[in-house]
Order: structure tokens, then sequence, then C-alpha cells
């Protein structure tokens, strides 16, 4: 169907005067649609056999078209919704875009450039890649959906370990909620092989505590990312993970709130 759109499209613009081509294409462009097209996809795929800066360069402009601005049409779509359910993640778009260039400072691997497009709502407050918030990407092959906590600081993996202590129970059933099991499956946690230090090996919420990340996450196929309806699948996803997220952000807020002073010992 996209091909036979495409052609049409191709054919339609031969037929025209030279200004009145350029302005189609400058209306074609202006508000792009909120999925990718096949274009995007093949771009990524040749990313990946051709991941160096002389080729990247001169197609640079065709990044933008087909990849750039259609996940910044999907964002803004998402996050419109978003302030329904995630409020405290609402953010411009180009904030929550992460650039398709790779940081190879500390990186054995130096290929300049990741081989998918990927978004990341963090909550306001945060850091870009700490708390709990939410993500996806697009690579050639698949759609990932996540969200969570992946990468907690230090003093906020510490914060959601505490908390975890008193409300595993509740946190465990918002887990097991059916529509959450049908339709994702937990990250795997990178657990720790013991306790970690000043904790109690028997805890009934150790195999929560000693895990390093907590969330959900599913896969797609990379059609998805082509079909009307995609922003509005993955507004589905995330607002079904919202209390996922919003209790693992609860100790963590709780711990960067600013404590009141207390005069002549009264609060």
């Amino acid at each position: 169907m996209w091909a036979i759109q495409d052609q049409f499209f191709l054919l339609t613009l031969s037929g025209m005067p030279r200004a009145a081509k350029s302005a189609a294409k400058e209306s074609a462009a202006a508000v792009p649609a909120a999925h990718l097209r096949p274009e995007g996809l093949a771009f990524l795929r040749a990313l990946a056999r051709n991941n160096d800066r002389e080729w990247f360069t001169p197609r640079k402009a065709i990044f933008e078209a087909e990849l750039k601005e259609p996940m910044l049409a999907i964002i803004r779509k998402v996050t419109e919704a978003m302030t329904s359910f995630a409020p405290s993640h609402v953010r411009p778009a180009e904030k929550c875009l992460f650039r398709i260039y790779r940081d190879t400072r500390f990186s054995n691997n130096k290929l300049p450039y990741k081989t998918h497009v990927a978004a990341w709502w963090s909550h306001q407050g945060l850091e870009k890649t700490s708390g709990a918030g939410y993500y996806f990407h697009i690579s050639a092959k698949d759609v990932v959906v996540a969200a969570g906590a992946y990468m907690p600081e230090k003093d906020q993996l510490a914060s959601i370990r505490h908390w975890l202590l008193d409300h595993h129970a509740e946190f465990r059933k918002l887990l097991q909620k059916p529509a959450v099991r049908r339709t994702f499956t937990e990250f795997e946690g990178n657990a720790l092989t013991r306790p970690p230090k000043g904790f109690c090996r028997d805890h009934p919420a150790m195999d929560l505590v000693q895990c390093r990340q907590w969330g959900l996450s599913a896969t797609l196929p990379v059609a998805a990312a082509l079909e009307a309806g995609f922003a509005a699948a993955l507004i589905r996803y995330f607002r079904l993970a919202a209390p996922v997220v919003d209790a693992l952000n609860t100790p963590i807020a709780a711990a960067l709130a600013p404590r009141r002073k207390v005069l002549f010992g009264l609060k």
C-alpha cells in the first residue's frame, strides 16, 4: 500500500510545473505523519550496512525527513495524550528524542551512529536517563516499547529498594494485573547475586530489592511503525504501564523533596 501511494505521489509531481512541485513537496513535509514511511526503515537498514560519516553526511537531509521529523510528530502526539495519565512526564518533543549519534568516548565500538531511533520521557526534574519513565525505539528489525526505571542513579536505586521493603506487595499487584501480563514482560532486572549491603536476606521483598532495574517491555513487529495508528498504540501501552512508573517514581520524588527547616524544635 505504501509503495503504491509513493509511486502515485511521484507520478503526480512529474506533471507539475517546477514551482508547483516545490510547493507540493514543502506542503507534504510541513506536517509529517505520526508514523514512519517505508523509506525510513530503508534508511535504517542502509545505515546498518554503511555506519560511517562518509555515507551519512550527504544523506543527512533524508534522515531528517524520513526519521527525525516523523519521530518528533509521534512524540508530540504521545505527549499530548500524556497530559491525562502522565502529566509529570510532559516535555518538549526535542527533549525526548535521542540523538542518532553514538557517544564513543568510552566505548571500544567506534561506529558513529545508532541503528535505531528512540525517545524517552523522563519525570520532570530528573536527569534524562534516570528515574522511571517511558521509552520506545524503532530499528529496522522491530519496535521496542518500555516503561520503568532502567538505569536509576545510585541514590535513586537506594530509594526504590527501601520503598520496596514496605510496598513490595502492592508493587507486585501492579505487575500481576491481567492486562499488564498479557501485554508486557517484566525487565529481567539485572539482579545482584546477593542482597545489597544493609538489607536482610530473609525479607519477602528480597527478589525485588536485588534488582537494579524495574519495569515492563514489549516487542512489536517493525511494520507497526508504519501504521497510521502507531502513536495511538504507544499511548495504549504507556497508559497501561503508568501505575508502575508512578510507583517507582514515588520514593525518588520523596527523596528529592526539600526538607522543612526546624525552628526552635518545631516543624
